[in-house]
């Protein structure tokens, strides 16, 4: 099996492994409890805050752990709009992930009002149709840092900037950026951020949320006293164990990211588009892949990314054929793959086409290598060569 799917999630690092073992076996008690079996687990989960804080650049007093980033997500939206109900507009972008859409969309069946701004053909998005959209109404701006299809950047600094300016409370949704690139949030004016720590090498089911310590909030989930009583629920030790020595490792691969996985996701997208390419972005047909084209971008994204459109191609048919070939990737977010609709972050890039349909994502880390990714150039060349006769 080649593994080309790391944005959907990532395989658990055996230090990570190693690190919450104890938390699942002898040490299992209550953090809660009075007696030492149990409250010395406090401290573990003191240590684990400390390790998530520093990846993004946070005190530690700020990170409030939950069960992924779905929670996370609607939890600071959901805490913006309780600090002033008066407040009924949100604004977001069409590309963001499922857990703020849907989130978004519930809203409005509540009479909120929700903007929706379009991104440009490469997906990037322009601040001015954000300046433009803010009024004395807006309750939050919640947008991603980086896209999870194509990995596209949004301007953080700036929207942060401008929501600041503006008096709007603004959440970031930093999942596919945390641990690929430098996130500081003492440096950066936004009011919450949300990871989660299957993203790089922790297990599934646990997140967390920054929250700036002046920025409002109200829990979403309501209990006990856990998490200083911002988010109700007995602590699962053995996956907040897991997140902050994912983090602690995250961190210490962060300086040799970039250099580690750009020359493989290059080398993948190069030999399917076959460079250089005409000015409408597909491939020569010379070298690469005739009428392959890319999503997004060209520089403003992440490293470890390529999201293709394999013109007359259903997303299905290659997948299919591909994942038969022992190749793993996507046609779009993990969370929506029983879905029957196109990705609706490239509709939303490219509405007049039917290259939402028609699209792959490969998203690699550092632990794919060379001869992996000549592997997968022979294997898509030759289905894609099946598939269209």
């Amino acid at each position: 099996m080649i593994y080309l799917d790391h944005n959907a999630t990532t395989p658990i690092a055996p230090e990570v492994r190693e690190a919450m073992m104890p938390y699942l076996t002898g040490e299992w008690g209550n953090p809660s409890s009075s007696y030492k079996f149990g409250s010395k687990l406090k401290g573990v989960i003191e240590t684990a805050r400390a390790q998530v804080a520093e990846l993004i650049g946070a005190s530690s007093r700020d990170v409030v752990f939950t069960s992924c980033a779905t929670e996370s997500n609607n939890t600071a939206i959901h805490a913006a709009l309780k600090t002033d109900p008066q407040k009924r507009h949100i604004i977001t972008s069409a590309v963001e992930h499922s857990s703020v859409l849907n989130y978004c969309m519930a809203l409005e069946q509540e009479n909120y009002r929700v903007t929706y701004l379009p991104v440009e053909r490469d997906g990037l998005l322009k601040i001015v149709d954000l300046e433009t959209a803010l009024t004395d109404d807006t309750a939050i701006v919640s947008l991603l840092w980086a896209n999870n299809e194509t990995d596209v950047l949004f301007p953080v600094e700036d929207i942060a900037r401008v929501c600041q300016a503006r008096g709007v409370l603004f959440h970031c949704d930093a999942v596919q950026a945390a641990g690929k690139v430098p996130i500081n949030v003492s440096k950066l004016p936004v009011d919450y951020l949300s990871l989660t720590g299957h993203k790089f090498n922790a297990p599934k089911g646990v997140g967390a949320l920054y929250i700036r310590r002046k920025s409002p909030f109200t829990p979403y989930l309501h209990g006990g006293h856990q998490e200083r009583g911002r988010r109700g629920g007995t602590e699962n030790v053995a996956l907040i164990v897991a997140l902050g020595k994912a983090a602690e490792l995250a961190l210490k691969k962060l300086p040799t990211y970039d250099r580690t996985v750009r020359p493989l996701r290059d080398a993948l997208e190069e030999g399917i588009l076959g460079y250089p390419r005409p000015s409408d972005g597909r491939g020569t047909g010379g070298e690469g892949i005739l009428n392959a084209e890319l999503n997004g971008h060209k520089s403003q994204r992440l490293p470890n990314t390529c999201n293709l459109t394999f013109h007359g191609i259903e997303s299905e048919a290659l997948l299919l054929l591909l994942d038969q070939a022992g190749v793993c990737a996507s046609s779009g977010s993990a969370c929506l793959a029983d879905s029957d609709e196109p990705s609706h972050v490239v509709k939303a890039m490219k509405t007049e086409s039917a290259a939402s349909r028609q699209m792959i994502r490969f998203s690699l880390d550092g632990t794919n290598t060379a001869t992996e990714i000549k592997n997968v150039l022979s294997k898509v060349q030759g289905t894609v060569k099946l598939l269209r006769g």
